[in-house]
């Protein structure tokens, strides 16, 4: 099944999500690489592709997940969480419905 995985930045989280922002991106290509990724990048803070020193607001995960749990402790694991530029992260199933 699907779920999204929303991570919700603290302010001010660009210094630190530049340091374990390679590590982050190893987890989401090796979803990839499995075939269990939909769609995932960050949400700019200002109205901008390169949001520059703005940084970021928060990132978004689709990917395909055994359960809830699975996806709940993958996110939990993950550098963005455990080095604290997220205060915040849900988990939620999801059902594609379009495009087909």
């Amino acid at each position: 099944m699907l779920y999204v995985i929303n991570g919700e930045d603290i302010p001010d989280s660009l210094e630190k999500r530049m340091t374990v922002r390679s590590e982050h991106l190893k987890r989401i290509q090796a979803l990839q690489e499995e075939g269990r990724l939909i769609l995932a990048g960050p949400y700019p803070t200002i109205d901008s592709q390169d949001p520059g020193t703005a940084g970021f607001s928060g990132s978004l995960i689709i990917a395909e997940f055994d359960s809830l749990q699975a996806a709940q402790s993958w996110a939990d694991a993950d550098p963005y969480v455990i080095s604290g530029v997220y205060h915040k992260v849900t988990v939620k199933p999801f059902k594609k419905v379009l495009p087909v």
